[in-house]
């Protein structure tokens, strides 16, 4: 049974929702499950807006050919050749042998290395090339390095809707309701974006930068991307939280502790940390388990806050491995402009504290608040003081 959703009397949703995926790229878990989407337009030429994963490769051709009808496909637009979008071009030739696929030069080369060969029909574009479906007048514009290097965006010049590739995504399975306006989006889909966002595109804030520029010239009345909801209002409220998460800054003044704790010590301390932060006025504090909690929900945390506590045991003579592995992907995320304070725990030899700071010392504009707490093997009556002063500097700087 074909699962599509008219957008308008000429455009046609033909996404799949995928909730059996436990991981988004073989590495980020998705729990909410994750949809790929995927449009049809329909003039006096018809076109699809990009294909799907493989894994959900029957309920795609069941979309397509209801949006069609019957008709021809004579065109396949490929914003972006990753093959969670992309994986379906070379079954969907076969079916529509006609169809002449239009995408970047880059892209070209791609859809080569996957398939092995070129399109029968291929075209390819340039930033401002246009393409006349009849009433409806696409234009081209490129996006690369959001995130892959041959992406572009294509914007419906008549119905004011940008097909947005990758950006403007999030994580999450669609249930029936298309637009964000129609879900509790900032408390039930945030999270998830701001998590999307940051772990495959947070790198390449400049690009971002860069396509949100010109996305400002634009007359925008709708964003149709390839992951999530569909935006047909409040656009300036997601297109700025997009505008902060790509200039490095904090989405959020707040107070993050993450702590890697092998037998609870190191976490009692920087919980402790927490209830006295909340004694002097701190709201919203968030606690996080390093060895608990995926790095991936870690790092988007560690953008959104203004303020991050890292407390870590020694292990090894070197950095608890979780906590280890949030430092080297915070630095391949380019994370900067944040307040971080330090815990550090060793019962022969505390090197951890050390360590931490030398990674931050390699990240930009990156601030240490106080003095760093280190315990001995566990906290020390008298290291109450310690954490109170820590404690002090933290809140003072919100």
């Amino acid at each position: 049974m074909n699962n599509t959703h008219p957008i308008s009397k000429d455009l046609i949703y033909v996404g799949v929702s995928d909730r059996r995926t436990a991981l988004f790229e073989n590495v980020y878990p998705i729990p909410r499950g994750v949809s790929y989407n995927s449009y049809v337009l329909l003039d006096k030429k018809t076109a699809l807006l990009d294909t799907a994963d493989v894994t959900v490769s029957e309920q795609f051709f069941e979309n397509m050919s209801a949006a069609l009808g019957g008709r021809p496909l004579d065109y396949l637009i490929v914003n972006h050749m990753e093959p969670d979008h992309a994986a379906l071009i070379a079954p969907l030739l076969l079916r529509y042998p006609q169809a002449t696929v239009v995408c970047t030069a880059k892209a070209a080369l791609m859809l080569e290395q996957f398939l092995g060969t070129q399109a029968s029909r291929l075209q390819t574009v340039k930033e401002g090339d246009t393409l006349s479906l009849g009433r409806h007048n696409l234009v081209f514009t490129m996006a690369p390095m959001v995130h892959w290097p041959e992406v572009m965006m294509t914007y419906d010049q008549t119905d004011k809707v940008l097909f947005s590739a990758d950006a403007f995504g999030t994580f999450g399975a669609l249930s029936g309701n298309l637009y964000a306006d129609e879900v509790n989006f900032e408390t039930e889909w945030l999270d998830d974006a701001r998590r999307y966002f940051i772990n495959i595109v947070g790198k390449y804030g400049q690009p971002v930068q860069t396509v949100l520029k010109k996305a400002a010239a634009l007359d925008i009345k709708m964003i149709c991307p390839l992951h999530g909801p569909v935006w047909r209002s409040n656009l300036e409220w997601f297109i700025g939280k997009h505008d902060v998460w790509s200039k490095y800054e904090p989405e959020n003044k707040g107070v993050v502790i993450i702590y890697g704790s092998i037998y609870g010590h190191t976490e009692s301390a920087a919980l402790r940390l927490g209830t006295l932060l909340a004694q002097r006025g701190v709201k919203g504090i968030k606690a996080y388990d390093a060895s608990r909690t995926h790095v991936s929900e870690l790092v988007s945390e560690c953008f959104r806050a203004s303020h991050i506590v890292l407390a870590s045991s020694t292990y090894n003579n070197g950095i608890f491995t979780p906590m280890e592995n949030l430092l080297a992907d915070l630095k391949a995320h380019d994370w900067k402009r944040r307040s971080v304070a330090l815990i550090e725990n060793g019962t022969w030899a505390a090197t951890s504290g050390k360590l931490m700071r030398a990674e931050l010392e390699q990240m930009k504009e990156i601030t240490i608040l106080g003095e760093m707490v280190s315990l001995k093997s566990a906290a020390t009556p008298a290291q109450e003081e310690q954490l109170a002063a820590l404690a002090d500097e933290i809140a003072k700087t919100l």
